[in-house]
């Protein structure tokens, strides 16, 4: 069926962004191979760079692959036991193929796009600008009491605070920590937080794969060879079989 295709395509392209996004060393050391082995014909270390990103990423993909072909995922986003059970599956197939989780993924991107940013106020605006991209809520209105704690700062510093103001950012630091009390938010619960944002992404994948069986058998029930015959539930459906 159409949507076991998408559902490999989804998987296919989260073990390529995991591989780009993931392992940004291996991406600068095969620069600095280029650069390095200069007695090399141009084109054999083109080829030989490109073979090994080819070969990683393909073991990836049958590692994922060889794992859903085992683990029965049931398409029931409105059963928060299906809901667990397959973000149980895609937490496997992440830690088999070596790939980040949605927090880890969000960390990375805001650690290499603020990297070159020298204050405070670019970094917060940086920070809100990943957030929406990624689909995420400001529930608690975060961001607008961080806001107001950069701008007691800099009124106090009498200038913008940049983030290598030591002395700025400590200040700053001890203000969000009162921030982070006053919402209940603690460091030791981040990995009930992140365990609590895989479920949420598990669900909305689920959404779109009931989705996707829906239009697919839509779309073959109108073939005449398909008209008299009546669709499954798609709770019944076993990925396994199309894959």
């Amino acid at each position: 069926m159409a949507f076991s295709t998408r559902f490999l395509s989804r998987s296919t392209r989260q073990v390529y962004t995991g591989h780009m996004i993931l392992q940004p060393e291996k991406a600068i050391s095969a620069r600095s191979y280029a650069k390095a082995a200069g007695s090399a014909p141009p084109a054999l270390k083109g080829d030989e760079m490109l073979k090994g990103i080819f070969l990683e990423v393909k073991k990836k993909f049958d590692t994922a692959l060889g794992i859903l072909r085992k683990e029965k995922i049931t398409i029931d986003p409105d059963n928060p036991a299906a809901v667990s059970e397959y973000a149980g599956v895609m937490k496997t197939v992440r830690q088999k193929a070596d790939l980040f989780s949605e927090s880890q993924r969000i960390k990375y991107t805001i650690e290499s796009r603020t990297q070159g940013i020298p204050d405070a106020r670019s970094y917060l605006l940086a920070l809100k600008e990943i957030r929406i991209k990624r689909g995420l809520t400001d529930e608690l209105g975060a961001e607008a009491m961080m806001m107001d704690a950069l701008e007691k700062v800099e009124q106090e510093l009498k200038k913008p605070l940049m983030r290598n103001d030591k002395k700025g950012i400590a200040l700053l630091m001890t203000k969000f920590d009162k921030i982070n009390q006053k919402l209940g938010i603690r460091r030791e619960d981040l990995p009930k937080y992140e365990e609590q944002l895989e479920l949420k992404i598990a669900k909305a994948q689920l959404e779109e794969l009931k989705k996707d069986a829906f239009e697919a058998m839509d779309t073959q029930k109108k073939r005449e060879e398909f008209k008299d015959e009546e669709m499954p539930d798609v709770k019944s459906l076993d990925i396994r079989n199309f894959i």
